[in-house]
């Protein structure tokens, strides 16, 4: 026999011997799933590296699949939901079917309690699964960096990804906070115009005022305000890119004498010049709570007397608590990211010297701009990949279906708060009819 045959007789060998290690370990897994899940009704199944499925019922509409033995060996042993992100991430696991409903499942492990000699040989059987090794981690994982807290680096985690890849889900108009839908059957386009409309309407905005927009993006709201409205629209972001893609825009708009953006920190903002409105869309998540003092501060030196200021923002039920899933999200998606309650935020505005005038929740509206980009998103997997990274992808597409999941269960959500300086006169009529007024 040559040395060849030899070689390739060992190499066959190998082979046939790892594939009835991950038999056997798919055999020890099916007896640990089936012992966690057995009172599990739920929506999502589970696939193994061997292709055989689990708790596959008439109500499945998604499928967990495990690539390898030793991300359910992490998951198990930690406990940690974290760890479960992390594995979607580096390609240990994957998802198929409807991803949401995935989410479903995370409660109810929660929730499980099992006896103490039950846990005990699951320990037994888990220890017994291979460990997770260098070879079965793919690239991926390596390829997402964690920014710092540093504020424009922060944003330059998240926003910086490229317009390219933000443009295959955005609408046209690339905003990247929550539509205003009249109905599920609205395009995500015509959602996203009339949200720049409803905001503009409830600060009033008449021809010739100023407006700041804090944390302005690519640029819509200011350009629209400017041209619909007539008024002097002045943008701050900490994003290159979005900068570079807001000035292309006014140029392109010829607005180059009405708006204008520029790269500068809220806090660096000099109160020599005075705006008769301010608004801040979806920035305010990046400010953190022990900054609320100095935010709203800040904007209340910036806002001449008998201005409007209309905050959005995303807000939870308990604070910013210490959870896996905060870890994640700080972690991988906000360096610097955290939520409060409305409760805390009106109080904060108000020791500020705000008073609070008009309070509007938009829950389920961001819900569905979620599904709108996972879908846009989804369809353009090839292209976002090409563009980004592989890694990119899975992240966005987890952090965007999960927010969708919360969004719609009510453990977060977005608030538009329209405030004005307190003991001064208002500039709102008594009603708010002229908001909806066409």
């Amino acid at each position: 026999m040559s040395y060849l045959n030899k070689h390739n007789v060992s190499k066959h060998t190998v082979k046939k011997i790892e594939q009835e290690k991950l038999s056997s370990s798919a055999a020890l897994a099916q007896n640990i799933i089936s012992t966690v899940l057995q009172d599990y009704r739920g929506s999502t199944a589970i696939r193994l590296w061997d292709n055989r499925m689990l708790n596959d019922g008439p109500h499945t509409t998604c499928a967990l699949v495990f690539k390898w033995p030793g991300a359910l060996r992490e998951l198990v042993l930690k406990q940690d939901m974290l760890k479960l992100g992390e594995a979607y991430l580096n390609g240990c696991i994957d998802v198929e079917g409807e991803m949401e409903s995935l989410f479903d499942i995370a409660p109810w492990l929660q929730k499980l309690k099992l006896p103490f000699s039950t846990k005990f040989k699951l320990l037994c059987r888990v220890l017994r699964l291979p460990a997770v090794t260098q070879g079965d981690v793919s690239q991926q994982q390596r390829a997402i960096s964690a920014a710092r807290s540093n504020s424009r680096a922060s944003i330059a985690h998240h926003y910086d990804v490229s317009n390219e890849f933000y443009k295959l889900w955005l609408d046209p108009q690339m905003i990247y906070s929550c539509a205003y839908f009249k109905n599920e059957q609205q395009s995500l386009a015509d959602a996203q115009r009339d949200k720049l409309e409803h905001i503009c309407r409830k600060l009033r905005l008449q021809p010739g005022q100023r407006l700041l927009d804090i944390g302005c993006g690519w640029g819509a709201l200011v350009l629209w305000a400017a041209k619909h409205y007539g008024v002097r629209s002045h943008g701050i972001t900490l994003s290159q890119q979005q900068y570079d893609y807001a000035q292309q825009r006014i140029r392109e708009e010829g607005l180059q004498h009405q708006v204008s953006v520029e790269l500068r920190d809220y806090r660096d903002m000099s109160c020599d010049i005075q705006y008769d409105r301010i608004v801040s869309v979806g920035m305010f998540e990046h400010v953190g709570v022990k900054n609320f003092p100095l935010y709203f501060g800040k904007v209340k030196s910036l806002l001449k007397s008998g201005g409007l200021f209309l905050n959005h923002g995303i807000t939870n039920k308990t604070g910013w608590q210490k959870t896996d899933l905060t870890r994640f999200i700080n972690h991988y998606v906000f360096p610097d990211g955290e939520l409060a309650r409305i409760s805390d935020v009106s109080m904060a505005m108000e020791q500020a010297g705000f008073e609070v005038l008009d309070v509007e929740s938009l829950r389920r509206h961001y819900a569905m701009t979620l599904r709108h980009w996972v879908r846009a998103l989804e369809h353009n997997r090839q292209a976002a990949v090409r563009k980004s990274s592989e890694a990119t992808y899975r992240l966005w597409r987890l952090y965007m279906v999960g927010s969708a999941y919360f969004f719609d269960e009510g453990s977060i959500n977005v608030y538009q708060l329209l405030v004005g300086h307190a003991h001064q006169p208002l500039s709102v009529p008594l009603r708010r009819d002229d908001i909806y007024q066409h």
